[in-house]
């Protein structure tokens, strides 16, 4: 192959490292969602109320692995249980008020924390490299058969 796609592996690998230490959830800071609660809270707000076979769906988790994260998040008080808005049988997780705000909180926290990060980068090539990174997501997304919801 002529592209130089190690140099793309390379980088994906140390941006998966970094980003984990700039993010205030990965970072352990009191009161900061942990990934899982982050991400799926993030899929709840984009989808709406999804029910477990959903979220398993979406993620590829298995149904205990989801029992237990959303058992946590329910105990958090960032997600409730609610009866299918469209009548279906099974409950869905909605977002609540508080998940709304500590979601809301730490996406903007993350954001100051790539601003710092990427301060001397012009609009041009910020607008460029968000550009290229969601190509490159919505590829893997199309290969994994499993997009994620964009506005």
């Amino acid at each position: 192959m002529d592209k130089p796609t190690p140099l793309i592996e390379f980088e994906a690998m140390l941006l998966g490292r970094h980003i984990h230490l700039l993010t205030p959830h990965a970072r352990g800071l009191h009161g900061r969602l942990d990934r899982s609660a982050y991400l799926l809270l993030s899929r709840i707000r984009a989808e709406g109320p999804m029910s477990i076979g959903r979220l398993s769906a979406a993620f590829g988790l298995d149904v205990s692995t989801l029992n237990r994260q959303t058992a946590a998040m329910l105990r958090a008080g960032i997600v409730e249980r609610i009866p299918d808005p469209d009548g279906g049988v099974a409950r869905k997780f909605a977002i609540t008020a508080e998940g709304e705000r500590r979601l809301t909180a730490d996406r903007a926290e993350n954001i100051r924390g790539l601003e710092k990060v990427m301060a001397d980068w012009t609009s041009e090539e910020v607008t460029e490299f968000a550009t290229l990174l969601s190509r490159l997501n919505r590829d893997v997304e199309r290969y994994d058969g499993r997009p994620w919801p964009r506005s």
